[in-house]
């Protein structure tokens, strides 16, 4: 709470829920990580909110706790346009690999933009009016993964479709560099609502489980942390023992008993 400009990282996953609403309802600040899709993100809405309501029934001050919910975007383009690859090859007509083609690139997209909706839904609800009345601000929608990983896509495909407000965008220095040079900038997130939802129902359409693959990215993800924070262990053991073999050894005093 003596940190007002510092978030704590959790991943949002099941097992890591239960952590974010109780670190919330300390009023610590909380950047909830790793999401891919729309259920879980209602789920680390739900969250906030309630962490809010409990502080709100303390007394507590609201105005000072702040979150935000990120999400994983192009990783799961790349997930579903494998999958899609493997079902264009599967096609036996030529009607089908043009609907299986058309689908390329956008699975990521039409996920993000129907999240932002329920944002929109949640955020504008009573429950939250309630608190937003006490100080409480939005708990903001953030983009991560916001590189354009397939060359073949234009390369700040991201960042331009996903602007509006209350979100955040984290981008890599080269997209931002590309965005500065040839970025269109207009409120995109309410771009193409209907189009979104095609999306999604033309993948269910073609055999692409899109909670599948999110599910599959979540876990690809909490493994990558677990090994990220093993090499951290092992650093700060190996510089350790390196700090140790080359400390002066302490010459002890004998210990005299008192006559």
């Amino acid at each position: 709470m003596n940190r007002p400009n510092v978030l704590v990282k959790v991943p949002g996953t099941v097992e890591g829920l239960p952590a974010v609403q109780r670190l919330l309802g300390e009023g610590i600040n909380i950047n909830i990580t790793l999401l891919f899709a729309i259920e879980r993100y209602e789920a680390v809405a739900e969250a906030y909110i309630a962490a809010l309501e409990k502080l709100a029934a303390e007394g507590k001050e609201l105005k000072r706790v702040a979150s935000v919910a990120s999400f994983f975007v192009s990783r799961i383009d790349t997930l579903a346009d494998q999958q899609l690859e493997a079902r264009l090859g599967e096609a036996k007509t030529d009607a089908e690999r043009e609907r299986i083609s058309a689908l390329f690139g956008k699975a990521a997209i039409a996920n993000a933009k129907l999240a932002y909706q329920r944002f929109k839904e949640i955020f504008a609800g009573p429950r939250f009016q309630r608190l937003a009345q006490k100080g409480a601000r939005v708990q903001r929608m953030l983009w991560a993964s916001t590189s354009a990983k397939n060359p073949k896509y234009r390369d700040v495909l991201y960042a331009e479709e996903l602007i509006g407000r209350d979100t955040i965008d984290t981008m890599p220095a080269s997209t931002l560099d590309a965005f500065r040079d040839h970025g269109n900038v207009r409120a995109t997130i309410e771009e193409g609502l209907a189009g979104s939802r095609q999306v999604m129902a033309e993948l269910a359409g073609v055999g692409i489980d899109l909670d599948a693959v999110t599910r599959k990215l979540e876990e690809q993800g909490v493994e990558a942390f677990a090994k990220d924070y093993q090499k951290l262990l092992d650093s700060i053991a190996h510089k350790r023992a390196q700090v140790m073999a080359t400390a002066p050894k302490v010459q002890e005093s004998p210990i005299v008993s008192p006559s």
